[in-house]
């Protein structure tokens, strides 16, 4: 039932989709239902993609297209929702997310949304890449020169998931600063700014609410505006529904309220 619903909506989406006004080439994307496909089976959510997703979502301000598409695609990967992934990396790709950035993303999701939810997003980006001819020029090294460390910042965090959960899990606590910390959010191929914006729209998408406040202040150091972080939600409540975008809005609130103008 779930993949059914996805791919109704997504029937209504790709047709007359965001990137149909742009009249952009979707090169790798799957074959695209025409909308009297949605029609004879909920007429209703043809309307409501038309009118409010591709008539306005996607037109308003609040957020460039390039951050629409990278929020999408981390909430399609962060809720394993693969049925409309290749036309929403397409997009991403033609609203100027380059392909090292796609990539960095899908791995970043790993340990924010789970392996397997990353793997399931390999095949659908391989089969886009190979249609584009992007090769691995184009993508990120395993490894390799990492971003500088805030060592006050990290020594802080650390300190504190130690005190908190050391005695519990050490593991955890050990892989969460050798792992995300002192190696993946240093990675350069997906700016600071983007990175937060893929952890917090994957949180949101995913009903994570309890790991928002330390995101969504990450995120705002890191550049995020306060009514880019507002379009966030509204943008969310679309792709992974109202209760997921309104049990986050208090935590979003809160976080905004609370840090300096």
């Amino acid at each position: 039932m779930r993949m059914l619903a996805a791919a109704l909506f997504s029937f209504c989406l790709f047709a007359d989709g965001p990137a149909a006004a742009k009249d952009t080439s979707l090169e790798g994307a799957k074959a695209m239902s025409k909308p009297e496909d949605v029609r004879a089976v909920a007429p209703a959510l043809e309307g409501y993609a038309q009118k409010f997703i591709d008539g306005d979502l996607w037109k308003r301000p609040g957020l460039s297209p390039r951050d629409r598409s990278i929020v999408t695609v981390a909430a399609l990967i962060a809720r394993d929702q693969t049925v409309e992934l290749p036309y929403y990396l397409g997009l991403a790709l033609n609203n100027g997310v380059k392909p090292s950035e796609v990539s960095e993303i899908i791995t970043h999701l790993a340990f924010y949304t789970g392996w397997a939810n990353a793997i399931h997003a390999v095949p659908v980006a391989k089969e886009l890449f190979e249609s584009r001819n992007i090769g691995a020029d184009q993508l990120p090294p395993a490894s390799g020169p990492q971003l500088p460390l805030d060592e006050a910042r990290e020594k802080q965090r650390a300190a504190l998931v130690g005190e908190q959960f050391g005695q519990i899990t050490p593991s955890l606590v050990q892989y969460t600063t050798d792992v995300l910390f002192r190696d993946l959010w240093l990675r350069p191929a997906l700016a600071p700014r983007d990175r937060s914006l893929v952890t917090v729209s994957a949180l949101i998408a995913t009903g994570q609410v309890a790991q928002i406040t330390y995101h969504l202040n990450r995120a705002m150091d890191n550049g995020l505006t306060r009514e880019e972080a507002g379009e966030v939600l509204g943008h969310l409540s679309f792709y992974a529904g109202w209760p997921n975008a309104f049990s986050a809005a208090p935590v979003v609130k809160d976080v905004i309220e609370k840090r300096p103008r």
